[in-house]
């Protein structure tokens, strides 16, 4: 009983050991060598070889050997036709022999291997990723009656297992790196284009006012919140702000808090250490740790839990957090910009959201205006959803007809442009040979919309322009184009206030545009809006 434990002692610690040697930071095939060197040590293996095909745009190999000299490195080779590795691959097979003697030409090449005098075992198992086999393990020890070929079996399937562990978090790993950098170089040619707007589609008043504040916040390293419904373009934005910034040359990481399970939230932002909990098999670094230099964008923050928020906070105020399970404090250099759709102040009241969270993430919010209030952008956005499906789909759309136009600049967009980009993808992939996208080619529920929502913004009678004029002309025939902008501005503000009582904020947010931005429009032409709250009764 004491030798039984004694030997599954050993085990343990020799499982342990291997492990640790394959999360090592050397390369692969120097982490393959130490393998082998323990399994020599522990296992009675006298020679060993182990090979790893490496996936990528052509496929690579890591190998390591022990014991072995050049005509054995040869036939032993996965890269070998015929050797017993290239087999055991190609199979996903195991292959083992009890007594060398019996099978002679169980490696290929017999006489390339040095056998001893005594008799060995060899033994042979697949490593696999996933169930593609991805390499073999080789061993060879002395022959023993006392010694079960089943016993070793098992034990050199258990360290295929351990390296399949090892390669499928490199393979991980690498695909996550791969992303992160295809992600910054996306966002450094956005920032190369035009007004380096990354590729936001409008000339509206709201947008112009929106992209007004992001050129003011890019310099800085503010804290943003950007505010908005759902598929208004929030990691837009944010990736405008990153790409526009001194920071464009770091990581650009990207959390949807909705998207996690609760359990994992912390470990995500903060990483965590092995052992920290059940599968953390080893040390994880979190969305914070990889931002360092760059920018976190935490989308849907309004969905974290309080114990979570309490983590955030201290991590926007000292700069350095703890990975789960550690003690070791990080501190990190990572600017942060969140987002959400859910209503902030009312879940501070209710007490679902924290307040001192919720002014250190509004230092700079930034509000985005839904599609029915910068309707004059939606035939932009039409134009550039059709040409990009168009393309993806090799359909050439020609136009639209006036019909199918009306509808879409008359319709509400509850789920804003991406309502209107899947909208648009359907009525191209519908469309005929013709190229003509009619009102046939639209969803029903768009065609059947109740009358209030079509006629908010046009005369249900009139026709639609593809392109729509001005809400208003000048009043003076012989207005320069400055001053009719000018007038026309005046007028909307004044018709906002009216209508909103003189209450600056709502005002704001009717005509689309920060309650900041409406002060210095109303500085401008001269506004109080205490007139406008005596005008309704309301002073």
């Amino acid at each position: 009983m004491d030798a039984r434990i004694r030997y599954e002692t050993n085990e343990l610690r020799l499982l342990f050991e291997v492990s640790q040697a394959l999360e090592g930071a050397s390369e692969l095939s120097e982490r393959l060598a130490a393998v082998l060197a323990l399994l020599a040590r522990d296992t009675g293996m006298m020679r060993g070889a182990l090979c790893l095909l490496l996936p990528g745009p052509t496929e690579n190999l890591a190998e390591a050997f022990h014991g072995l000299k050049g005509p054995e490195l040869h036939s032993l080779r996965c890269a070998t036709q015929g050797s017993v590795m290239s087999q055991v691959v190609s199979s996903g097979q195991s292959a083992a022999v009890s007594k060398s003697s019996g099978q002679p030409v169980f490696l290929g090449k017999s006489e390339a291997w040095d056998l001893a005098k005594e008799e060995l075992s060899f033994l042979c198992v697949p490593i696999l990723v996933d169930v593609r086999p991805m390499g073999a393990l080789l061993v060879d020890r002395l022959f023993a009656d006392s010694v079960s070929l089943a016993e070793d079996l098992r034990l050199a399937h258990v360290f295929a297992s351990l390296i399949a562990r090892a390669l499928r978090i490199r393979r991980e790993f690498q695909s996550i790196h791969s992303a992160v950098l295809e992600e910054n170089r996306r966002l450094r040619n956005l920032a190369r284009g035009p007004l380096n707007t990354g590729g936001m589609i409008g000339s509206s008043a709201p947008i112009r006012a929106l992209l007004e504040e992001v050129a003011q916040v890019t310099g800085t390293s503010a804290t943003v919140l950007i505010r908005g419904e759902n598929g208004t373009g929030k990691e837009l934005v944010a990736g405008i702000i990153h790409a526009n910034s001194s920071r464009s040359g770091g990581p650009f990481i990207k959390v949807n808090c909705a998207a996690l399970p609760e359990g994992l939230v912390e470990s995500e932002l903060f990483g965590h250490e092995r052992g920290a909990f059940t599968g953390a098999v080893g040390l994880r670094k979190g969305r914070f740790e990889m931002a360092h230099g760059g920018t976190l964008f935490l989308d849907e923050v309004g969905d974290m839990t309080l114990t979570t928020q309490a983590k955030l906070l201290r991590v926007i105020q000292e700069k350095e957090f703890e990975r789960v399970g550690g003690a070791e404090t990080i501190r990190v250099d990572a600017r942060l910009i969140a987002a959400t759709n859910r209503d902030l102040e009312s879940m501070v009241g209710q007490g679902t959201f924290r307040q001192d969270l919720y002014y250190r993430l509004s230092v700079f919010p930034l509000i985005l205006p839904p599609l029915r209030e910068r309707r004059s952008d939606i035939m932009a956005l039409v134009t550039h959803f059709v040409d990009q499906v168009s393309a993806a789909n090799r359909k050439k759309v020609v136009r639209l007809t006036q019909e199918a136009t009306a509808l879409l600049l008359r319709y509400d967009w509850p789920g804003n442009i991406r309502e209107l980009e899947n909208v648009v993808e359907r009525a191209v992939i519908l469309c005929g040979l013709d190229g003509v996208i009619g009102a046939q080619h639209l969803p029903p529920w768009l065609q059947s919309a109740p009358p209030a929502a079509l006629s908010r913004e046009t005369d249900d009678t009139a026709p639609v322009p593809l392109a729509p004029g001005p809400a208003f002309g000048p009043e003076q025939p012989d207005a320069t184009l400055d001053e009719a902008l000018a007038a026309l501005e005046e007028r909307l503000i004044v018709q906002a206030l009216e209508v909103e009582g003189g209450t600056m904020s709502r005002a704001a947010r009717r005509l689309g545009i920060t309650e900041r931005v409406m002060g210095l429009r109303m500085a401008r032409y001269g506004l109080d809006y205490r007139h406008f709250r005596k005008k309704n009764g309301l002073a």
